[in-house]
């Protein structure tokens, strides 16, 4: 995932009218309680959660609903109203750069989002800078870029939000991903 460009001065000023996705970074473990208080200030927000199952030390089971990128929830609005987000409590800030928050691509939010409703399973995963780039082509996630992590006959792909350095791991066909470096082609067709 990444971040839009607010570099011009037109491109900020719209930022402060104009409801943009920003990563909202919280207190560890406090995501369910800041999405509750911004569901109290009117605020848009998506929190992905994820379903595990843990087992604790007098081996009862417990299924248990955790975020998907632990640490933040995501939130749209203007910056002119980012108080209403910033003053909740368990809320440490808006990621950015210096003192400016930085914008999530609307696409990239959308595309997690379709996924997760989608009942795509994804958990979390550890941030992921080196590998093979790839695209996936078909299914919620289409457009969306990865890297291939491993192949047992299905691929998973560990899909990342640059600004918080974070990532999570999907499953995917083999049919539906296409390798960005080969110029859009698949690897063994002929040209």
């Amino acid at each position: 995932m990444s971040t839009q460009k607010l570099s011009s001065p037109e491109s900020r000023d719209s930022a402060y009218v104009t409801p943009f996705w920003y990563a909202a970074h919280t207190r560890a473990n406090h995501e369910k309680r800041v999405a509750e208080r911004l569901t109290g200030r009117g605020v848009e927000y998506f929190l992905p959660l994820y379903e595990t199952v843990r087992r604790w030390k007098d081996r009862k089971v417990v299924r248990l609903q955790l975020p998907l990128f632990p640490g933040y929830v995501f939130v749209r609005l203007p910056l002119a109203e980012r108080l209403r987000v910033l003053q909740v409590p368990g809320v440490a800030r808006l990621v950015g750069f210096g003192d400016m928050p930085a914008p999530l691509e609307d696409t990239d939010i959308e595309a997690v989002r379709k996924g997760w409703q989608g009942h795509i399973k994804m958990q979390p995963h550890p941030y992921v800078c080196e590998g093979r780039k790839l695209r996936i082509l078909r299914g919620p996630l289409a457009g969306m870029d990865g890297i291939l992590l491993r192949r047992k006959g299905r691929s998973r792909l560990v899909l990342s939000i640059d600004l918080i350095m974070r990532s999570v791991i999907v499953d995917v066909d083999a049919d539906d991903i296409l390798p960005i470096d080969t110029g859009g082609q698949r690897r063994g067709q002929g040209s």
